[in-house]
This record gives C-alpha cells, structure tokens and sequence, in this order.
C-alpha cells in the first residue's frame, strides 16, 4: 500500500510545514498553529488528531516561521550581571525547564547596569531578538532606568530579588534581611561574638538587606559593631580570599566570620587553610545562597538556603503567563509578588568558638 504523500516526503528527508500537518490532519493552518502554541480554544479530539500527526510526521515547526504566525518569537531573555557563576547557573536551570516545557527558548544576555547606555543596550537587544519578555536578576533588577524603560514601551518583565517591591510589578524575592539576622543570630547562639562580616557588592540591593540583617542581630544582643570587623566584599571568591586576609593580619582575629555569599565564603576557606587555621576549630565560616559550591568545599559550608532554582522557575511561569494573557505590567505598583522562605543549612565550617 503506498504512503501518504506527506509521510513519504518526510521519510524521504523534505523539510516538511505546517501546511503539511494541517493536511494530514484535515484541520486549518491556524488550528495546527493554536495546538502548537497550546492555545486553550481548541477541541480536545481536534488538538488529539493534530499531536498524533505530529508525532507521526516527527515534525518539528520552524521557532522562527512560529513566531511570525503568532506575532511572537517564543524567546524570553534573561539579563545578568552577577560575578557568581554557581548562582547564575541555578538561576539558567530554573529558568530553562519552565520555558522549555512552554515551548519557549531562552536567551541569556550578560548587560554591565554601570555602564551609561545600558537602557539603549537593552532595548537594542529585545528589538534585534523579538525576545517576548525579560527576566531581570540582581544587580540588573536594582537599575531604576532599566526597570522605567521596560515600563515605558510596555515590555513584559519579571525581577528577582528587587531591592524595593514597589519599584516593581511582577517579581520573586526573599526576606534577605531576615535570612541573615537568623544565621548571625545562630552564630552568636554558638557563642561567638567576635564575628566578622564580608559584605556584597556595593551596587547589589541585596548586598545592603544581609549587612543590615546581620547588624540589627548584634545590636538585639547589645553587641557594639566593631568597624574592624566589616570587609568589602564582591560577591567573587577572590574577594572573599582578599577580605579574609584582611582580618588574618588584622590583629586580633574574629572568632567567626560570615560572608553574605557562598562564594565569598569559600574564599575565605581557602584563605584560612593557605595560613594553617582549622575550620571550624580555629575559626568557624558561614555563607550565604547554598549554591552547589557550598558543599565542594572542605569542610562543608554552613549556609542559608535560598531556593534560587525554584525561584527563576517561579518568575519564568510568572512571564510566560503575562505574555500568554497578552497582559502588560502597570506603570506602578507591585501586581504579584512571590516570596519564597529561606533555611539555615547547618554543616561541618561553623562550631563553638574554642576556649
């Protein structure tokens, strides 16, 4: 019996259509394109006989040919500036399975906030890609320009960790500050009241809630902050390795030290076994984001947790859901929010202070 002549162009290797699809399946070209794009105002045996022709054809559509169809690219961009490449990669793998299971792709675009044509930039970059929507993170999501632009031309967005909920409409956060009175609080519990802080990066919003975090704990115990005691920090592990070679050749050395990032903290690991110290014996390390590097170091980070691979999926089906309602976000005012808890992960870097 010979085939159907659409079956024996795919098997032969043609490039095969929607055209070819709507055929076999004797519906419309925009039916093939609604089940395609999972639009909700399909028959159920219709959207069943065009995925079993799908399937039978192996047909894969055209992202671009789809995205003029539909007036829509199928691309979320995703804008970065962050010198942590473990936070950054859990933010990818959250954000990529949400957007893959939509049928979207995801397109990530490293933007410098500094820089004095950074909203240009931007703009440039979602006018060349046709991208749907952008998911902003830190410190990208704290620029007031980038965030007023995006409203502006009425560009679909969602913010990680904004510095203030009400510069934004859509947005994903933690109580940063709370997270890090908590782990200065269980330090202090532990008996340790010499206790050194590496600080973020200055331009990150976030930065400024864990400092305050871990200054408000010490003055709820009526522990004076000691000035000598706070180190600059950049997120970076090489930061941290400069910020616990400060408080090494300080003088007298604090008895615990607390980076506002797992990355600094693990630098400040390094920094302590290149000068002898045992940790936690000599001096106990605690980090912040329980990111993958947490657990390769040695020994393993006491750390916050904070749920960073849910979080991009949350602000990821966030988008996705405004840009399938074809909604804008409003010019202020915060239209949804989602807060997500935090957990002090306890391991081996953090004990009583020695006597």
């Amino acid at each position: 019996m010979a085939k159907p002549p659409t079956e024996q162009r795919a098997r032969g290797g043609g490039r095969l259509t929607i055209s070819d699809v709507a055929r076999d399946a004797n519906v419309a070209i925009k039916t093939v394109s609604r089940v395609l794009n999972n639009e909700a105002n399909v028959r159920p045996e219709t959207r069943e006989r065009v995925l079993k022709v799908i399937k039978a054809l192996n047909y894969s559509p055209n992202l671009a040919a789809r995205g003029l169809a539909g007036s829509k690219s199928f691309l979320i961009g995703l804008l970065y500036d962050n010198p942590s490449p473990h936070y950054m990669n859990s933010v990818q793998m959250g954000a990529l399975a949400r957007c893959r299971a939509e049928g979207f792709h995801l397109l990530v675009e490293v933007c410098t906030p500094e820089t004095k044509n950074v909203t240009q930039q931007i703009l440039t970059m979602i006018a060349q890609t046709r991208v749907d929507g952008v998911i902003l993170t830190p410190p990208v999501s704290d620029n007031e320009a980038v965030l007023e632009v995006l409203r502006r031309d009425r560009v679909p967005h969602v913010v990680i960790a904004p510095p203030k909920l009400s510069d934004v409409s859509l947005c994903v956060h933690m109580d940063d500050q709370r997270a890090a009175y908590e782990m200065t609080a269980y330090l202090l519990k532990l008996g340790h009241k010499r206790i050194g802080f590496i600080k973020g990066h200055p331009k990150h919003g976030a930065a400024s809630q864990r400092y305050d975090g871990f200054r408000k704990a010490l003055a709820d115990k009526a522990i004076k902050l000691d000035p000598s005691l706070v180190k600059q920090g950049y997120f970076s592990f090489e930061s941290g390795v400069e910020c616990a070679e400060a408080f090494l050749k300080g003088g007298k050395l604090p008895t615990a030290i607390f980076a506002a990032n797992d990355d600094m903290a693990a630098g400040a690991i390094a920094a302590c076994h290149q000068h002898g110290l045992s940790i936690p014996d000599d001096l106990s390390i605690a980090g912040f984001d329980d990111t993958p590097v947490a657990s390769l170091t040695w020994p393993a980070l006491t750390t916050i947790h904070q749920p960073i691979v849910e979080m991009a999926a949350a602000a990821a089906d966030l988008l996705l859901a405004a840009i399938k309602e074809r909604s804008r976000a409003p010019s202020s005012g915060v239209a949804f929010s989602k807060r997500f808890q935090h957990e002090i992960i306890v391991r081996a870097s953090t004990a009583a202070p020695r006597k």
